[in-house]
């Protein structure tokens, strides 16, 4: 075994974590181990998924391509076996590797066990499951098929795992990969004691929630409801129940680094797969450009090489990830990964970091196709959101003046030359990733994804499948 001088790297994520309360210093959020995380890493404030869904997210963060070039480019479409991964080459850097928690790259069916072997992508630890949303019944798979019941709320079983890896130290460096469902619904499956902490009357809701503004709705469209059972305002009290509900297992994985004596030579990794619209701007779910499904948290700690205490206002994006962490780890970064290293940015040398991030969603359907969402293309900088459809510009705001971005912007006189430059920084990012801006259902005839789409639309909508020949 190689000694351990190279750092270890625990990653943290939630499903469906925004960053709108848990970096908002006023928010009532009770979260005391993601502020001691904050007070002893670096922040980065304009952290975005650029795909904002799981699969498609998850499979940049672990392949460091945009969608159309790791082939993932909608929900339950698996991950090619053949991909280059953070999982692959750390394991191929002789580092001791796992997963615990949501996988959500292994395609159809939902429940299906992902065996040993390439599915897994260089991880060898593993307490799986690909896709499952119920939080106080739920299971998971380790290296046979069968399926092993989770006593208890799952994030809290799951940490346990996740600290028996830990403690397992030896001489080898380790890499942890730690998944957690929540935040994302069903919102009421978090234990009562949480939820009584956000029981207070006066609890204040954002600006635009419930708003339904008609100049969100797309160029030539308008924007469907969904009919939902969850009451909004039992909801929301239930997603910041969560959110401190993972708080507490995110300290316990902070003390296990104390206790261990590892937490010097750990870089320690805590944000988000995607955000939630939550009834901000009346919508809800992913799949959507605005802020509260697009921007996440991001917070990385390593002792003596990460500022302690730090705000960085660059614009990380998932796709970066990878790309960015595999230097720490004394990794070279392959020549396919599309996302920027900033590694630098990451260390606190560069403060400038990256100026724009680029947004997508290349293929409608599953609930964006419910709520009459076409596909888009956007642009993120420090300031400003833009993003257009297949057929005009859609959605322009003004971050720093209009954070809940309230007054969309877009063919406003006066903002002609900002939205020609935000244009061609777009056309930049689409040009980088060779992105044509196709129908979705081209781009899935184009990649050879139909076989894989039909199972994929039989397993999710049985009683109105869209089937591709």
């Amino acid at each position: 075994m190689m000694p351990n001088t190279r750092p270890n790297l625990l990653f943290v994520f939630a499903d469906q974590l925004r960053a709108r309360e848990i970096d908002d210093p006023l928010s009532p959020l009770i979260t005391p181990a993601y502020q001691r995380l904050c007070a002893e890493g670096q922040r980065f404030g304009n952290m975005v998924a650029n795909c904002p869904v799981c699969t498609p997210s998850r499979a940049m963060l672990l392949t460091g391509q945009y969608p159309l070039a790791n082939r993932v480019v909608a929900n339950d479409l698996p991950l090619p076996e053949d991909s280059v991964t953070i999982g692959r080459l750390l394991a191929d850097a002789g580092y001791r590797t796992g997963y615990v928690g949501k996988w959500h790259l292994d395609g159809s069916p939902r429940d299906g066990f992902t065996p040993p072997g390439p599915r897994r992508h260089g991880f060898d630890t593993w307490a799986v499951h690909n896709c499952i949303h119920n939080y106080l019944h739920s299971a998971y798979y380790g290296d046979t098929p069968d399926l092993q019941p989770i006593p208890g709320y799952e994030p809290a079983y799951q940490t346990d795992i996740a600290e028996e890896f830990i403690e397992a130290d030896g001489d080898q460096p380790w890499s942890l990969f730690v998944s957690w469902g929540p935040p994302h619904d069903p919102y009421p499956q978090v234990p009562s004691h949480y939820q009584r902490m956000y029981d207070a009357p006066d609890l204040p809701y954002p600006a635009t929630w419930l708003c339904d503004d008609p100049s969100l709705h797309p160029p030539g469209g308008r924007l469907r409801s969904m009919n939902l059972p969850w009451d909004p305002e039992s909801s929301y009290r239930q997603y910041l129940a969560a959110i401190t509900a993972l708080d507490d297992q995110l300290s316990r994985l902070l003390l296990a680094l104390d206790r261990t004596g590892q937490a010097s030579r750990t870089i320690v990794v805590y944000t988000s797969d995607h955000g939630d619209m939550l009834w901000n701007h009346g919508r809800m779910f992913k799949q959507q450009p605005w802020d509260e499904a697009v921007r996440i948290p991001f917070v990385i700690r390593w002792p003596g090489q990460v500022p302690a205490g730090a705000e960085h206002d660059g614009c990380l994006s998932i796709a970066d990830l990878t790309p960015s962490l595999l230097p720490l780890l004394g990794i070279d970064v392959p020549a396919g990964m599309e996302g920027t290293n900033c590694s630098a940015a990451l260390c606190g040398h560069d403060r400038v970091g990256p100026e724009s991030a680029f947004l997508l969603e290349p293929v409608s359907c599953d609930q964006s196709y419910d709520m009459a969402i076409p596909e888009w293309r956007g642009v993120r900088t420090k300031r400003h959101t833009y993003i257009r459809t297949r057929t005009a510009p859609w959605l322009l705001y003004d971050n720093l003046a209009d954070p809940d971005q309230c007054h969309n912007l877009v063919g406003q006189p006066g903002t002609e030359l900002l939205q020609a430059a935000l244009e061609s920084e777009l056309a930049g990012f689409m040009g980088h990733t060779g992105d044509m801006f196709e129908p979705g259902e081209r781009i899935v005839r184009r990649l050879g994804l139909c076989e894989l789409w039909n199972k994929r639309e039989q397993e999710l909508h049985p009683r109105a499948p869209r089937l591709l020949e």
